[in-house]
C-alpha cells in the first residue's frame, strides 16, 4: 500500500526537469545560481539518466550525480528523484532485444527513442529493480530527496506489446480475471463469429485480423496492457518505499483526455502517494485554457480532491506538434497560476535548461538558449516571486471548491473507440469538453467521478451531476443515479450513454439500458446522422437549436415530460430533450448532439432545476476557490485583453488587469 500522506514533506514547488548530464559540470554552478534567481524550489532529476548511471551491466557511476545533488541541497533545492526506467541503456537492448515492443501488425521497434518496453519482459522487469535498488541505497535518505519519480508518462508514446511474451502474460490475466473458460467466452461474446475457445493456449493478443477484432478482447487487453505497466510501477514504489521509508514515491500522469487515451488514472491514482501531472497545451483549435482548466479538474479529481502537482508544462511554445505557437506575455503566469488555483501544490516545468541537441531542442525551457536577458527569464523570476509569496501566505494545503460533478470514464471511453459503432464519428472526449466548456463558462468548477463512484453521492454537495457520455456503464450505476436522483440530485445525461457493460455487451431490454429507469424512458432506435446533415430541435418556447451527428426515437415513460422536439429530418415530431421528475430530482435527457450557445442553453435548464444560479463575470474570466484551514483564496484569471471587475464576498469589486491573475484572500 502507498505511503501515509507525503503532502507535508514537500513545498510550494516551482522549477522543472533537470538534466545536467547534458552539460559540462562548470556548468552546474551557473545553474544553481539561476535558479537561486528565479525562485527554483525543486527540480525533477535523472529521470532519462540510466546510461549515465550504469554505463555498462553492473558498473556505476555516482560522482556525478552526488555533485549535482549536493550543489542543489547547499541552495536549499529540492529533488524529486527518477529512476531511469523509461529508458534503458543501448547495452541492455543489445543484450536483451526481445524487450523491445512488438507492434500489432507483428514489426518489433527499435531503439533511439524513449519508451521502447515490453512491460511483460522479464529481463526489464529485473533490470529495472536492480537500478531502482541501488539508486534508493544510495540517495534513499539523503535529505535533499522529497519525491520519487518513476519511469516517465507512462504510455507515452507506447503501452501496449504484441509478442509471445506479452500474449503468455494476457492469458495468465485473463486467468485471474475469469477463472474459467466458459466464463471468458461468455464474457466475450465468442459465439458470434464462432470464436469460441477451448484451451487457453489458443488465445492471443487482439493482432492484426482480417475484419474487425473481437471487441471484448480489444478491451480486455487495453485493460491488461494497462495493468501491465501499473504492476511495474508498483513493483518499483515498493523497493524505494522499503529502502527510502518516507519518502513519498509518483510517477508523472498526462491525465487531459487531449494527451492520451492508453491509461485508466483512476486506476493509477489508488496506487501513488502524491498524484502529479504533466499538461501541454493542445493547438487543435480549441480554447487552451478551457482545456487546461479541465485538465486541472480532472487531475484534482483523480487525486480525491486532494493536494497534487503539475510536474510539468511550457514556459512557451513546444515541439512536437505540428504547428507550436509561443505563449503571449503573460500567458506562462496564466496557465502556470490556472493550475494552481484548481489545485495544483506548485508550477514545474519541462525543463530548466532549454537542450541544444536531441529529439526536443526547440522545446521552450525555464532558461532559454539564449541566457537571461529575454521575456521569457523576466517572467519566469516573476512567476517564481509569485509562487513563493502564496507559499509564504499558507496556500499549500488548501483544496479547490468544487460546484458542479460530472462522470468520465477512461474505460468507457476504450470501449466507445473501437470499431463499428452506430457512427464512426462518436466522440466521448468531444462530449466531455464540449459540456465541460458550457460549464466553464457559466464559471462553475467541475469536480470529475469515476461511474463507480456515486453510490453515495450527496445532491447538497453536488446539487447536478453531468454525464456527457458513459458508452459502457457498470451495472449499478443505474441504481445509483436513482439514489441520486429521487434524494433531490438532478443529472443530465447525454446520448449513447448507459448503452454495454464493462464486458462491451448490451444491456438486456431497450436503450438506454443501463439509465434506463433513471431516465424515464426508451429508445426505440438509433438514427445517425451523415456527415453535414444537420436537423433542428425546437424547444417548448419556441426557440430552435441545430444539431448534428445523432438522433434516435425516444419513447417517453410515465411522467417523463418532453422540453423540446425534433423539428425536421426522420425522427421529427419525437422528443429531443426530457425531464423526468424522480423523488425530489429530475433527470434531463438530449437526445442529439447540440454544441455552443445551443448546448449551453440546455446545461442553463439543468442548472437551474437544480438551484444553482451561476456567476456573473465575463467570458474568459475565470473565478476559483482554493480554502483550508489557513484560509480562502479567490484565484481571479483574466483571458481577455481587458481589464475586468470581480465582486468578492464583502460586496467590494477588485480589479483584474488583461490577462492577468489576482489572488485575493478572504479577511480571517
Amino acid at each position: 500500500m502507498p505511503s501515509p500522506a507525503p503532502h507535508d514533506r514537500l513545498p510550494l514547488a516551482f522549477g522543472g526537469d533537470y538534466n545536467p548530464e547534458q552539460w559540462p559540470q562548470e556548468v552546474w554552478e551557473e545553474d544553481v545560481r539561476l535558479m537561486r534567481e528565479a525562485g527554483v524550489t525543486a527540480v525533477s532529476l535523472g529521470v532519462f539518466s540510466w546510461a549515465r548511471m550504469e554505463p555498462r551491466p553492473g558498473e556505476y557511476d555516482w560522482e556525478w550525480l552526488d555533485t549535482v545533488i549536493d550543489l542543489l541541497h547547499a541552495s536549499g533545492i529540492s529533488v524529486n528523484l527518477g529512476t531511469p526506467t523509461v529508458v534503458p541503456p543501448a547495452w541492455f537492448y543489445r543484450a536483451h532485444p526481445d524487450a523491445l515492443p512488438v507492434t500489432r501488425e507483428g514489426v518489433r521497434l527499435a531503439f533511439g527513442s524513449r519508451g521502447a518496453i515490453c512491460h511483460s519482459n522479464a529481463e526489464y522487469r529485473a533490470a529495472t529493480a536492480t537500478i531502482t535498488t541501488a539508486l534508493a541505497e544510495r540517495y534513499g535518505s539523503h535529505p535533499a530527496v522529497v519525491l520519487w519519480h518513476v519511469h516517465n508518462e507512462y504510455g507515452a508514446p507506447v503501452l501496449a506489446c504484441y509478442c509471445e511474451v506479452c500474449a503468455a502474460a494476457f492469458r495468465g490475466w485473463l486467468r485471474e480475471r475469469y477463472d474459467t473458460l466458459d466464463a471468458l467466452n461468455q464474457a466475450w461474446g465468442t459465439a458470434f463469429w464462432g470464436q469460441q475457445y477451448g484451451d487457453w493456449e489458443e488465445i492471443t493478443p487482439p493482432r492484426a485480423t482480417p475484419s474487425v477484432c473481437n471487441p471484448t478482447q480489444q478491451l480486455d487487453y487495453h485493460r491488461f496492457a494497462d495493468a501491465q505497466a501499473r504492476a511495474n510501477f508498483v513493483a518499483e514504489r515498493d523497493i524505494l518505499h522499503r529502502l527510502s521509508p518516507g519518502v513519498p514515491v509518483t510517477t508523472n500522469f498526462m491525465v487531459a483526455p487531449s494527451q492520451g487515451q492508453t491509461v485508466d488514472y483512476w486506476a493509477w491514482a489508488k496506487e501513488v502517494d502524491l498524484v502529479t501531472n504533466d499538461h501541454y497545451l493542445m493547438t487543435d483549435g480549441r480554447r487552451t485554457h478551457v482545456n487546461l482548466a479541465l485538465a486541472a479538474d480532472l487531475t484534482r479529481s483523480v487525486a480525491g480532491g486532494g493536494p497534487w502537482l503539475l510536474l510539468e508544462h511550457a514556459t512557451s511554445g513546444v515541439n512536437w506538434q505540428p504547428y507550436n505557437p509561443a505563449k503571449r506575455p503573460g500567458e506562462m503566469a496564466r496557465n502556470s497560476l490556472g493550475h494552481v488555483a484548481r489545485g495544483s501544490e506548485g508550477a514545474m516545468f519541462f525543463q530548466w535548461r532549454q537542450s541544444q541537441s536531441g529529439a526536443e531542442k526547440f522545446h521552450t525551457a525555464m532558461l532559454a538558449n539564449s541566457g537571461t536577458d529575454n521575456r521569457g527569464w523576466r517572467e519566469v523570476t516573476e512567476l517564481g516571486r509569485r509562487v513563493s509569496d502564496l507559499s509564504r501566505a499558507g496556500l499549500r494545503g488548501t483544496r479547490t471548491r468544487g460546484d458542479v460533478a460530472m462522470v468520465w470514464s477512461w474505460d468507457s471511453w476504450w470501449a466507445q473507440s473501437l470499431e463499428w459503432r452506430p457512427s464512426q464519428d462518436l466522440d466521448a472526449r468531444e462530449r466531455l469538453d464540449s459540456f465541460y466548456e458550457a460549464l466553464y463558462d457559466r464559471h462553475l468548477t467541475v469536480d470529475f467521478l469515476p461511474p463507480t463512484g456515486l453510490s453515495d453521492l450527496d445532491p447538497e454537495r453536488y446539487p447536478l451531476l453531468v454525464v456527457p457520455q458513459l458508452y459502457a456503464a457498470p451495472v449499478g450505476v443505474g441504481a445509483d443515479l436513482e439514489r441520486y436522483v429521487s434524494r433531490g440530485g438532478t443529472v443530465l445525461v447525454s446520448f449513447f450513454s448507459g448503452i454495454v457493460d464493462e464486458n462491451d455487451t448490451l444491456h438486456p431490454g431497450a436503450y438506454p439500458g443501463a439509465l434506463r429507469d433513471v431516465l424515464g424512458l426508451t429508445v426505440e432506435e438509433f438514427d445517425p446522422l451523415l456527415p453535414g446533415e444537420v436537423v433542428s430541435v425546437r424547444g417548448a418556447d419556441g426557440a430552435l437549436y441545430e444539431a448534428d451527428l445523432w438522433s434516435e426515437v425516444v419513447i417517453p415513460g410515465a411522467g417523463c415530460e418532453t422540453v423540446a422536439v425534433f423539428a425536421d429530418g426522420r425522427t421529427a415530431g419525437g422528443p429531443a430533450l426530457t425531464r423526468y421528475a424522480l423523488g425530489s430530482g429530475a433527470s434531463w435527457y438530449l437526445a442529439t448532439r447540440l454544441t455552443g450557445a445551443d448546448l449551453a442553453a440546455v446545461v442553463d435548464l439543468a442548472l437551474a432545476d437544480a438551484g444553482i444560479t451561476p456567476v456573473d463575470l465575463p467570458r474568459d474570466v475565470e473565478l476559483v476557490v482554493r480554502e483550508g484551514e489557513s484560509g480562502t483564496f479567490r484565484f481571479a484569471v483574466n483571458h481577455t485583453g481587458g481589464e475586468v471587475k470581480v465582486v468578492l464576498p464583502d460586496g467590494s469589486r477588485a480589479a483584474v488587469p488583461a490577462g492577468g491573475v489576482e489572488v485575493f484572500r478572504d479577511p480571517r
